[in-house]
């Protein structure tokens, strides 16, 4: 199965998220997953793709070309895509999942994860959408979901497909590996 997994390329101040990504990735390469995500060699992305190299998984990075030019890429990963800009980089990502799972991450990662939960909720994408929903990172978000229901604006129905999991264990159940 081909992960795509949206995360940032920054550490953020909470060390348990770098051992949380690590661990993420260990299982990757260990399950005979593969890893696809933004290519970058710097923060949380850089450890996810290292861990999954480590473990003997091989890792397809989606980069921009611009963040190429700038030197965020992960040379050592297995396979490179360079695409012109961050809009054909999410339909890259997309196009190569059989998952999706949001680390904890920025507004890139809240963009990116939302695209997966408008497409999960209108059946043009029938692939798990995972919310790495470490220490209540996206508690917000699953009361912001559950708000648009009770107001009429969404239903149940839509959101199947959707997931908040708390760690490893929730994510491998929720995919069935």
């Amino acid at each position: 199965m081909r992960i795509t997994v949206y995360l940032g390329a920054n550490e953020g101040n909470d060390p348990s998220l770098k051992a949380a990504v690590r661990e993420l990735g260990t299982w990757i390469g260990q399950s005979g997953n593969s890893l696809v995500y933004g290519g970058s060699k710097s923060g949380l992305m850089g450890e996810l793709a290292e861990s999954v190299l480590e473990a003997g998984g091989t890792v397809t990075g989606v980069e921009p070309q611009r963040f190429v030019d700038e030197g965020f890429l992960y040379d050592a990963i297995t396979e490179l895509i360079v695409t012109p800009d961050i809009t054909e980089r999410k339909t890259k990502m997309i196009e190569l999942g059989d998952a999706f799972i949001a680390f904890p991450g920025g507004t890139g990662t809240l963009d990116e994860i939302t695209e997966i939960m408008s497409q999960v909720a209108l059946k043009d994408l029938r692939a798990p959408c995972i919310l790495y929903n470490l220490h209540d990172y996206y508690y917000g978000l699953k009361l912001l979901l559950e708000h648009m229901v009770t107001m009429g604006l969404s239903s149940e129905e839509k959101l199947q497909g959707i997931y908040f999991a708390a760690d490893l264990s929730e994510i491998i159940k929720i995919l069935g590996a």
